[in-house]
């Protein structure tokens, strides 16, 4: 069958890219062909990727990297201008909120796109197609194919709802139901995000053609390892970045993860005298680039031989509740001194992250309260004070405050920053770890990390709401009694916060890393097994082609709450 896939963003990375750059791997590989629009402008590295095409002066011109071509990758030229729901940067093209662009930005953004959308249908004529987000692919996939009698799906991923259409209904809502009229099915990664989608569509039809369509998990990239693998892989990954730094012609690092100068032209030294792990965002301070040299320099740290490795994976934007993790890791440190927190992030909440930790390190609590006094805006709206770590800091008090102190003086060298990796560097690094922490305090789609931790044997503990939650139900069946409950803890998306997320983290990390190690074992084995039966990228390709062609009676509904 021939598929057309308009994504408009990125193969690499997370969340929307990575699912549809598995998608049409999982595709092509099955012996489709696939015709994806997107903004990628290196398509070219990714092995099922055999042909790609960009507009120049107007005219497309198609390049042919290898045969049989069963994936092409179209850029389409939109301009100056691309935008995005979560702040990013983007080599080439400002990436600017949906928010902050004018009406008629927005217009040309979805006009050129519409003219790509034509030319690939007169060129390629596709059987079915597939729109992802509910803006602005839906309306350019609907406009773009009018009169054309091809069938698509809409895969809603959660954060053009949830940071775009929800907030500015005014502005957004139209062309979401535009988008979403003509299509055969609309693909939601979870019941959390089927009802918040029902009641912003207000579409009493919509329910009707409204399907469970997770991403998936690539179980032969993410899977378990022995500790020596583990360790090898990592190392190597550490090395390999330390390389591509190398080549492009910044500092040196040692065995040690150690560097006389960093890219910058500057030292990155605490007031310890050493060398401050993850202070920086990149090779000019930005935090949303990419520095291999940092990662390298944040691996090369890592003992998984000595280290209990926790991993964070996701944007450093604030509704991660990455604030909460890092408050919570004292409070882990003092049960369980070992114990490593490994961030693998970007985003614009990396300064005060870094901020955050120095003034936890330092003892600091009234430094740590103005932080989180100040807190960070919920991508576009207003800033408002993070108003679960200002109760846990203001819960602090005698002995406790005393030893969180002690524990807390640790975090600079216990809590690790790699900055942005790939997706493919990512397997590298959660077969070393023991846990995942998803402590979001906004609702998600779907718990994808969640899963590619399952898959390697790494327990996940996620935040019980919303998509996360759903995952975490689906897990606990595969894992013994005493360990379902290390699955989840609670955490009431947006405020009011409930709870004490902070010391709920910090109780179920550590049970889990001070388990006895017959029951560690049982509970690997049983999210590896699970995390293979349920999610693969194969079901999500049939399940996508199912959607496109409006076979409803194929596709399970989101399951009832």
């Amino acid at each position: 069958m021939r598929v057309l896939v308009f994504h408009g963003y990125l193969l690499a990375g997370t969340g929307s890219n990575v699912y549809n750059a598995k998608l049409a791997e999982a595709l092509a590989a099955a012996g489709h062909e696939v015709h994806l629009l997107c903004q990628d402008r290196q398509p070219e590295r990714l092995g099922f990727v055999d042909a790609s095409g960009e507009w120049v002066g107007g005219r497309l011109q198609v390049r042919v990297h290898r045969e049989p071509v069963r994936c092409t990758v179209y850029r389409p030229d939109i301009g100056p201008i691309l935008p995005v729901y979560v702040a990013d940067r983007y080599e080439g093209i400002e990436a600017r909120p949906y928010p902050d662009c004018t009406d008629e930005e927005i217009a040309v953004y979805v006009d050129r796109n519409v003219a790509a959308v034509r030319e690939v249908l007169e060129r390629a004529r596709p059987e079915a197609a597939l729109a992802n987000h509910l803006i602005m692919g839906p309306l350019i996939l609907a406009r773009g194919l009018a009169g054309s009698g091809v069938p698509y799906a809409v895969k809603v991923h959660g954060s053009a709802l949830e940071y775009t259409v929800k907030p500015h209904r005014d502005r957004f809502l139209a062309p979401a139901r535009e988008g979403l009229a003509g299509a055969r099915t609309v693909l939601v990664g979870s019941r959390h995000t089927a009802e918040s989608l029902w009641a912003t569509m207000d579409d009493p039809l919509l329910p009707a053609r409204t399907r469970l369509g997770p991403p998936g998990v690539d179980v032969d990239e993410f899977a378990p390892r022995d500790p020596e693998a583990a360790a090898a892989g990592l190392r190597a990954l550490s090395e390999e970045l330390a390389r591509q730094d190398r080549m492009a012609g910044n500092a040196e690092v040692d065995s040690a993860g150690r560097t006389a100068v960093d890219s910058a032209g500057g030292t990155a030294v605490d007031s310890a005298g050493g060398p401050e792990v993850g202070s920086g965002g990149g090779a000019d301070g930005d935090a949303f680039a990419r520095d291999p040299g940092e990662a390298a320099r944040a691996l090369a740290l890592l003992e998984p031989g000595r280290d209990r490795l926790v991993a964070f994976v996701g944007k450093l934007i604030v509704s991660k509740g990455v604030d909460l993790l890092l408050a919570a890791w004292p409070l882990v440190l003092d049960q369980v001194p070992a114990a490593r927190l490994v961030v693998v992030g970007f985003g614009a909440y990396r300064a005060a992250f870094s901020d955050l930790r120095g003034a936890l390190a330092d003892g600091d609590i009234a430094a740590a309260r103005a932080i989180a006094e100040q807190g960070r805006s919920l991508e576009g709206g207003p800033p408002r004070p993070l108003h679960a770590l200002l109760e846990f800091l203001d819960g602090l008090g005698g002995d406790e405050l005393a030893r969180y102190r002690l524990a807390a003086g640790g975090l600079r060298d216990r809590v690790v920053l790699t900055g942005r990796l790939e997706h493919d560097e990512l397997a590298e690094v959660l077969p070393a770890c023991e846990a995942e922490v998803v402590p979001s305090t906004f609702p998600e789609s779907f718990g994808m990390v969640a899963v590619e931790a399952a898959a390697c044997g790494v327990l996940p503990i996620s935040a019980e709401h919303s998509g996360l939650a759903e995952v975490s139900r689906a897990l606990a069946t595969a894992v013994p009694p005493a360990a379902a409950g290390w699955l989840s803890f609670p955490l009431q998306p947006d405020p009011p916060l409930q709870a004490d997320p902070v010391r709920a983290i910090a109780e179920r990390v550590v049970a889990w890393l001070q388990a006895p190690e017959a029951l560690r074992a049982a509970t690997r084995d049983g999210l590896v097994a699970i995390a293979r039966e349920r999610f693969s990228w194969e079901g999500v390709a049939r399940g996508v082609l199912a959607a496109a062609q409006g076979r409803l009676e194929a596709l399970a509904p989101p399951p009832p709450d």
